[in-house]
């Protein structure tokens, strides 16, 4: 008995039935989710035999990796790249515009400085214009990726959104130091 027709190949935007774009509506991700969850859990399949059981469970992973990976940007983007056949290069191509390195240099003074002093409010205002750095980013892969088909340049925009992610990740280090 199969639960329900489920390609296991079919990409993360088709499993959960929405178009391949970076821009997505985010409640219907959610819904869709939830719908597919509702189909596939392994529980509904507990009285079946071993291979269905392994089948479902398969599914289950399959749709949580899809919505895990569509509901964060920056994975969507990277996802979205690869469906392209886009490699972004995060690990090997570190080159930056200039401006952009200049701006994380002093980014990272910003946090050092902030973390000596055990400074809540300098941290919170880096968090902040980072928030709204990756925002603007994030706008922009926008364009990139729906509008002009610019991989080149988006593939660009997501090797500055990890260094970005990973500041943020060192300014919440900082809170969690300062508490």
């Amino acid at each position: 008995m199969q639960p329900l027709n489920f390609d296991l190949q079919q990409n993360f935007f088709s499993l959960l039935s929405l178009p391949a774009r970076f821009q997505i509506d985010t409640t219907l991700l959610e819904q869709n989710y939830r719908a597919l969850q509702a189909q596939v859990h392994p529980d509904k399949f507990s009285h079946l035999s071993e291979a269905e059981r392994r089948q479902s469970m398969q599914w289950a992973t399959r749709v949580n990796e899809g919505y895990q990976t569509l509901r964060n940007p920056l994975s969507r983007a990277r996802y979205l790249l690869t469906l392209h056949d886009v490699d972004t290069q995060e690990d090997s191509n570190t080159s930056m515009p200039i401006d952009f390195l200049m701006q994380q240099m002093e980014w990272r003074e910003a946090l050092e400085e902030g973390k000596q002093a055990k400074d809540i409010n300098v941290l919170e205002e880096m968090e902040r214009r980072m928030q709204k750095e990756m925002k603007t980013l994030q706008q922009q892969l926008a364009v990139d990726l729906d509008d002009t088909h610019d991989y080149p340049a988006a593939s660009g925009i997501v090797r500055k959104l990890k260094f970005l992610e990973k500041l943020a990740e060192e300014i919440d280090s900082a809170f969690n130091e300062i508490d």
